[in-house]
């Protein structure tokens, strides 16, 4: 079983940065595809950003293209979520995710990841 847990969120101004993290106590870890999802109020739950062992890479949804940067440190057993230039719109729930798995593309749905954290609030003011 891969345990999860998420850090870094908070209240921040529109424009400002924040960098989540997500670590695990399982040696596993390497061996997963990871991801970042978000949930709003009212909303389905969505993929920010999703990665993918057997060769498609990083990928960023398009409202986190040019603004969300992920890292991954397998050594400590971590991946993070640098977001900058946060806008209102950014305000959720952030969950990191994972599955042992190598796909050849990225996975963005949620049904397709097995292990969750329990999410970090994210709150942007105008």
């Amino acid at each position: 079983q891969v345990l999860l847990e998420e850090s870094g969120g908070g209240l921040v101004q529109a424009g400002d940065s924040l960098r989540l993290s997500c670590t695990t106590s399982r040696r596993t870890f390497g061996q997963t595809e990871v991801a970042w999802f978000r949930q709003a109020p009212g909303k389905e739950r969505e993929f920010v950003v999703t990665t993918s062992r057997g060769g498609g890479g990083i990928c960023y949804s398009d409202s986190a293209k040019g603004r969300f940067i992920f890292s991954r440190d397998n050594a400590k057993n971590a991946m993070y979520l640098q977001m900058n230039s946060l806008k209102p719109e950014d305000t959720a729930v952030y969950y990191c995710a994972a599955r042992v798995s190598r796909s050849v593309v990225c996975m963005s749905k949620s049904d397709e990841y097995t292990y969750w954290g329990q999410g970090t609030q994210v709150t942007v003011s105008s």
